[in-house]
């Protein structure tokens, strides 16, 4: 549920219609929303969660499995960062049971790295076999 909230002098003064408002969640007080986009702030800024997968781990998995942090469409760097993704989306399906959406895209994304981990093995089964033993797939 959302409501409004004005801060005047650093004091939150609720149930008021003016133009110098600001969105605040009624389950978490201690932050305001900027109206500008350019001040918003990730509400996991907050919780010290962050994002999963932030772009210098991107850049390391791509680095140790494609050759070069900027070779991000070999077939071994989409492989190991698919995999990096399922493992994260298994741990959060473990706590959340009832997510069906999430549980959809772990499967279309166990999908995808069946059929590029076919591609390889197909292509070059020496590269397969060294990644399968790198990432640890049952296989």
């Amino acid at each position: 549920m959302v409501f409004w909230v004005k801060i005047i002098n650093g004091k939150k003064l609720t149930a008021s219609f003016d133009m110098f408002f600001l969105v605040v969640r009624k389950k978490d007080l201690t932050f305001a929303l900027s109206q500008r986009k350019s001040e918003r702030i990730h509400k996991n800024y907050f919780n010290n969660i962050g994002m999963y997968l932030e772009a210098e781990k991107k850049k390391e998995i791509f680095s140790k499995f494609g050759g070069s942090e900027t070779n991000t469409g070999s077939v071994e760097g989409q492989i190991a960062l698919f995999s990096y993704r399922i493992n994260h989306l298994t741990e959060h399906l473990k706590k959340n049971r009832k997510d069906f959406g999430t549980q959809r895209s772990l499967q279309l994304l166990v999908g995808k790295r069946r059929s590029l981990l076919d591609y390889l093995k197909g292509k070059d089964i020496e590269k397969y076999r060294a990644l399968i033993k790198e990432l640890g797939l049952r296989r």
